[in-house]
C-alpha cells in the first residue's frame, strides 16, 4: 500500500507529540505568549513541533515542511510537504480545556495523501491514506447519513483575527440556530473536521483558517464519504481561509446558507488580508 511507511511514521511522532503536550498538561505552569490578537502560542506547541519535524526529518530529509510555529508558508511548492499543526486548539490547552489536537497532513505535488488528527485528551486517533478509507483508532468511519438539515448538529468556529466579518457571521450563526439542532464550536478545527467524518457533525463551516488546521482533516472527511470545499463550492480551501465540509446534503445547505448572509467579494480571501 503506497504512503504505508509515512502513515507509521506519522502515527509515531504524533504519539511522541501527545506524550510531551501531555507532560505539559500536568505542570503547575509554563510560558504561554501572544502572536496577535487572540493567538497564543506556549512552551508545549514548540516542543512538540519540534519533535514532530526531527521524527519526519529523520525518516524522509528531503521532505519540505510547513509548520504551525516554524516554517510557516504561503503556497505549497512542488513535490512532498508536511503540514503540521502541533497544537491545534492551543487556546483550549493553555485554559485546560479539552480538546485539542495534534494534526499532521503528507501532501504531494498539491494533493493530500497521508492525514493523521490525535485529539490528546481522549487519545482519538483519527487517520486516512488517499483511496483507503478513514478510520478512528483503527474502525472505519463514514459521514453522517443524515440528510436533512433540520436534523443536523453543525460545528462551526469564532474568527479572532480577523473580525471584519463578524457582523454577517452572527447573521448566519442565528439563521443556523433556527434551522438545524444546533452548533456547536469546540475550539479546534482538526478535530470538527473528524467530527464530521465520524458522523457526530453532519457540516462544518468557518472562515480564518490556516492550511495547518485543514490539511489533515479534510483528506480524513473525503476518505469518510464527505464533501470540502471552500465557500464558492470550489477548491481554495486550503489556504484561501474560507471552507465548508459535511455529507454531501449538508455541505450544499451549509454552502446555500452561507452565500445568503455573505456578499460575492467576502466569499472569498483576500490575499493580502489576514
Amino acid at each position: 500500500m503506497k504512503y504505508t511507511k509515512e502513515l507509521e511514521i506519522t502515527k509515531k511522532a504524533a504519539i511522541e507529540a501527545s506524550k510531551i503536550i501531555t507532560e505539559y498538561a500536568e505542570r503547575t505552569s509554563f510560558s504561554i505568549e501572544l502572536k496577535g490578537k487572540n493567538d497564543l502560542i506556549t512552551d508545549a506547541d514548540v516542543a512538540s513541533e519540534n519533535k514532530i519535524i526531527e521524527i519526519l526529518t529523520e525518516a524522509f530529509p528531503e521532505d519540505a515542511i510547513l509548520a504551525e510555529e516554524s516554517s510557516q508558508r504561503t503556497e505549497l511548492p512542488s513535490g512532498r510537504v508536511w503540514i503540521i499543526d502541533p497544537i491545534d486548539g492551543t487556546t483550549n490547552f493553555a485554559h485546560g480545556f479539552p480538546a485539542y489536537c495534534v494534526s499532521i497532513a503528507l501532501w504531494d505535488n498539491k494533493s493530500p495523501k497521508v492525514a493523521l488528527v490525535l485529539e490528546v485528551a481522549k487519545q482519538e486517533l483519527f487517520t486516512a491514506l488517499e483511496g483507503e478509507g478513514a478510520y478512528l483508532n483503527g474502525k472505519s468511519i463514514h459521514v453522517s447519513g443524515n440528510n436533512d438539515p433540520s436534523a443536523s448538529l453543525i460545528g462551526t468556529g469564532f474568527p479572532y483575527r480577523d473580525l471584519h466579518l463578524v457582523d454577517d457571521y452572527l447573521k448566519l450563526f442565528k439563521r443556523l440556530m433556527e434551522k438545524t439542532h444546533g452548533v456547536r464550536r469546540p475550539g479546534t478545527a482538526a478535530w470538527d473536521l473528524c467530527n464530521v467524518a465520524c458522523g457526530r457533525f453532519e457540516g462544518f463551516y468557518e472562515y480564518g483558517l490556516s492550511a495547518w488546521d485543514v490539511a489533515a482533516g479534510s483528506l480524513i472527511i473525503k476518505e469518510a464519504g464527505g464533501v470540502v470545499t471552500d465557500w464558492r463550492g470550489e477548491s481554495d480551501w486550503l489556504f484561501g481561509k474560507r471552507i465548508i465540509a459535511g455529507n454531501e446534503a449538508v455541505h450544499a445547505f451549509l454552502g446555500k446558507e452561507i452565500r445568503q448572509c455573505f456578499s460575492q467579494q467576502d466569499l472569498t480571501h483576500k490575499k493580502n488580508s489576514n
